[in-house]
């Protein structure tokens, strides 16, 4: 027997008038907040971060009574995902960086990146000295490995992968390409902590893979960051990169003497407060992902098969972590009327959430939304690397939109709705209620 608020919403549904045409709306209380993590951190976060508080040793390398937070956070990752190497950084951004200087990227080098990306990925190959080349995404909405096999020139040196919106794209495929071409294949796995593809864990496809722990991430220490790779030499290399430029020694001080680690490092070293924050969130990590994916897919099923409404293809759904629903309509102005229709049936979070938005709303998230690559903005006076002898090869390269059609079609006709992780079945329930209501009243 149904309850009396199953039939309620069901009445709503099946009288057709939508709440922004002054219907009644499907529910009136704000979605939680899309922040995954946030909604699990409690006493286990306290617990370690108050433990290295007590011991007076927030730095990592040394102090009066070191915790090990950030060494036991970097051993509970390579156990969990499998990967050889992992060094805990500042954020994600810094990880970009330091990839790019342990590949030793620079002026003359060309590095292929999607359109649908974060701008710190376009930022780290430009602060590098390399041009950024882009390449189209596909119904993935992750890098189409056969506009990368179109574009690769006499200049490419790495390609980055973008796995976005949490779950891999093509990444077998990408990554066997980059193998047979002897080209460096980084993987940010930002958007994609838990993430796997067919039984292997996201960073693992790559020479270097990056993870983020900022507020918006399957797990978070507020900021904070992971670089993760497989080859010994680079590692070394990353490690340095990461602090100030030198290994150290036992006793955590810098080892100036291997001639062959006399680098510059850009000081993105984890302090212990993030280590011990990351570390309980790790351990909760399987469950965020879980209930996102649980409830994501959940609504996936209830939608399929609706006429007018797309969903992003997963290639690999028990690898896919679930922060993000991607959905695509027949056009811009159906996208817009679709996004507006829901949020009036009460599918918005909290005043500042981006819990239902169309695609255009979503900012630095698409190549032509970033003005300082459209324009070619630098942080010199000389215009580098635009104006570097030795990246000539880029003089006609276009940011502007327009160069990537099936970015360009998404960005216009997409739509994305944030799964948060604490996701009630009343609330699953309500967000299906309310997308089949609003793709009846403006899709069919």
């Amino acid at each position: 027997m149904r309850s009396a608020d199953t039939a309620s919403k069901d009445t709503r549904l099946d009288d057709g008038r939508l709440a922004i045409d002054g219907g009644t709306p499907v529910r009136t209380r704000p979605l939680p907040w899309e922040l995954p993590g946030t909604h699990w951190i409690g006493e286990e976060e306290r617990e370690l971060v108050e433990r290295v508080i007590l011991a007076r040793s927030p730095f990592r390398f040394y102090g009066p009574d070191l915790q090990g937070m950030v060494d036991t956070f970097e051993n509970e990752w390579k156990t969990a995902f499998g990967h050889r190497h992992a060094l805990g950084v500042s954020s994600g951004t810094a990880a970009l960086s330091i990839a790019m200087s342990a590949l030793e990227i620079g002026p003359g080098d060309e590095v292929m990146v999607p359109g649908y990306l974060w701008v710190s990925c376009v930022s780290a190959i430009v602060r590098a000295g390399a041009i950024p080349r882009l390449v189209d995404i596909d119904d993935t909405f992750c890098l189409d490995p056969e506009d990368l096999e179109r574009k690769i020139g006499p200049h490419t040196r790495a390609v980055l992968c973008v796995h976005m919106s949490g779950a891999p794209g093509r990444i077998d495929r990408i990554a066997r390409f980059c193998r047979d071409r002897g080209l460096a294949l980084i993987e940010d796995c930002a958007q994609a902590a838990g993430a796997s593809f067919n039984g292997t864990s996201v960073g693992r496809f790559g020479d270097i893979g990056i993870f983020s722990f900022q507020l918006n991430k399957n797990m978070t220490s507020g900021e904070g960051g992971m670089v993760v790779c497989q080859d010994d030499t680079l590692f070394r290399r990353i490690v340095a990169l990461h602090d100030l430029g030198y290994p150290r020694t036992s006793a955590g001080r810098l080892d100036t003497n291997d001639p062959n680690i006399q680098l510059w490092g850009v000081g993105a070293r984890m302090h212990e407060l993030t280590g011990a924050m990351a570390l309980a969130q790790l351990r909760k990590l399987p469950r965020v992902t879980s209930a996102m994916r649980s409830a994501k897919w959940r609504i996936r099923e209830a939608l399929e098969g609706t006429p007018g409404l797309a969903f992003r293809r997963i290639l690999d759904p028990g690898g896919d972590t679930g922060p993000f629903l991607l959905m695509s309509l027949p056009d811009e102005a159906l996208a817009a009327r679709f996004v507006s229709a829901l949020r009036a049936e009460g599918i918005a979070g909290p005043a500042g959430s981006l819990a239902c938005l169309t695609m255009r709303e979503w900012g630095l998230h698409w190549y032509s939304n970033i003005p300082s690559l459209v324009n070619r903005r630098s942080n010199s006076r000389d215009g580098h690397p635009w104006t570097h002898p030795a990246n000539a090869f880029a003089k006609d390269y276009d940011y502007r939109a327009g160069v990537l059609p099936g970015c360009d079609a998404l960005h216009a006709n997409g739509a994305l709705l944030t799964i948060a992780s604490s996701l009630s079945d009343e609330d699953v329930e309500d967000i299906s209620t309310a997308m089949r209501k609003v793709a009846a009243g403006v899709l069919s």
